[in-house]
C-alpha cells in the first residue's frame, strides 16, 4: 500500500521540525513539501497537475500568517478540486468556538499539537482514521 500524502501547513520552524522529527519512522506516511501559510498551501494544490497526486490529507496550523487555517479551510472546501481532501486544523489551543467554525465548514478534525513523540503518533494514528473512513 502506498503512503499516505500530506500536505502540511505550518509557519513556525520547531513544530515543522516535530512534525518530521516524530513521524520519520512512520512508512504508511508522506509528508509532502510544506507550506508556511495558506496562502501556500493553495499555490501548491494549484502547482499539482494530475489528481493522483494531490494530497490524501491536508493538515492546517490554526495561527499562520497571510491566511490561517480556518480561513484556507473556507477556499479549499468552496473549490470543486479539493473539496473531497480531508482537511485537519491543528494548533496549540482549541476551544469550542475554533471546533464549531472548524465544523460548520467542512472541516475533518480539530486536534491540539501535541507535545512528544507519542502523541504524534496517537495524532497520526487518528488522521489516518479520518482519512478511511471519509
Amino acid at each position: 500500500m502506498a503512503p499516505i500524502k500530506i500536505l502540511l501547513a505550518e509557519d513556525d520552524l520547531d513544530d515543522r521540525e516535530f512534525f518530521f522529527d516524530f513521524l520519520v519512522h512512520r512508512k504508511d506516511i508522506y509528508i509532502m513539501p510544506v507550506a508556511e501559510n495558506g496562502n501556500a498551501v493553495i499555490h501548491s494544490l494549484e502547482n499539482i497537475s494530475n489528481d493522483s497526486s494531490l494530497p490524501d490529507l491536508i493538515v492546517l496550523d490554526q495561527n499562520m500568517p497571510v491566511r490561517n487555517g480556518l480561513q484556507t479551510l473556507c477556499i479549499l472546501k468552496q473549490h470543486e478540486r479539493y473539496t473531497n481532501i480531508p482537511v485537519i486544523i491543528y494548533s496549540t489551543i482549541t476551544d469550542e468556538k475554533l471546533r464549531n467554525a472548524c465544523s460548520a465548514m467542512g472541516a475533518s478534525g480539530v486536534f491540539v499539537k501535541p507535545a512528544t513523540k507519542e502523541g504524534y503518533d496517537l495524532m497520526i494514528n487518528d488522521f489516518l482514521k479520518i482519512i478511511t473512513c471519509s
